[in-house]
């Protein structure tokens, strides 16, 4: 499949950010899934292209946690599990249903995220971490099934219902939370980009630029967290976001 230099620039700035602002804060899909739409894939190879970047970029993330000796993949099977279920059920839900309603679903979850950054309710869950006792195992398997086939449906913006879940449904601190995170969302990725691959709908060529972006701009915000800070990516991401929703759903074209 050919693709033009324009096409190709714009994935890698796409996932640079996207890679950039997962470091950071999360959300990166919030941009790469509107960006691949806005490049001419249909909202069922998008949802399914923006998975490899997600898997190759999780990759990283689990190595890196597993040098630093924050993350113990035994302990948390019981965590895995329902999420790997609950990611195939997920990805099986999102490929049949029709094109105009999960392009409707995809611009109202941009609005919806967009106040849920907005109104960061990720300082409520970072004052809570820590604090809470872990729940009654049954209810850990069904909030983990549940967010696994969320992941496995959409993704983005599942980091927050992930981190929210292990520290306000396990107790798990937030450097606990985050190193699990990963781990879970590497997991049913894995097992999710299967059932994509089966359906025919991944665009290889566009996920492989995207997560050379991605893992750049990972990369980068290793390096130059610190200096850069959170607050101006999270205005950035908001606009982005905003613009984004506007597009997919056709407010934008209304409007301009």
């Amino acid at each position: 499949m050919d693709i033009s230099t324009l096409n190709i620039l714009l994935l890698i700035l796409a996932g640079l950010f996207a890679g950039f602002i997962n470091t950071l804060a999360g959300s990166g899909s919030l941009i790469t899934l509107p960006m691949l739409m806005f490049l001419g894939l249909s909202p069922h190879q998008a949802n399914a292209t923006n998975r490899i970047a997600i898997f190759i970029q999780n990759i990283v993330a689990v190595r890196n946690f597993r040098k630093l000796k924050t993350l113990d993949y035994k302990s948390n099977l019981y965590l895995i599990l329902p999420a790997l279920v609950g990611s195939v059920a997920g990805a099986l839900f999102s490929i049949n249903i029709s094109e105009q309603a999960l392009n409707y679903f995809i611009g109202g979850l941009l609005f919806v995220m967009f106040f849920v950054i907005l109104f960061k309710p990720t300082e409520w869950v970072k004052e809570q971490a820590g604090q809470i006792e872990g729940r009654p195992a049954f209810w850990q398997l069904v909030i983990f099934f549940f967010i696994g086939f969320y992941g496995g449906f959409i993704q983005a913006g599942v980091g927050f219902f992930l981190l929210a879940g292990l520290v306000l449904g396990v107790g798990y601190n937030l450097i606990q939370a985050n190193a699990v995170k990963v781990l879970i969302v590497l997991c049913y990725t894995a097992v999710a980009l299967v059932v994509f691959i089966w359906s025919g709908q991944i665009n290889y060529l566009y996920g492989f630029i995207l997560s050379a972006g991605n893992a750049s701009g990972a990369y980068i915000a290793s390096r130059y967290a610190k200096q850069i800070g959170v607050k101006p990516i999270r205005y950035i991401l908001l606009g982005a976001v905003m613009l984004a929703a506007m597009k997919v759903l056709g407010i934008f074209d209304l409007l301009f």
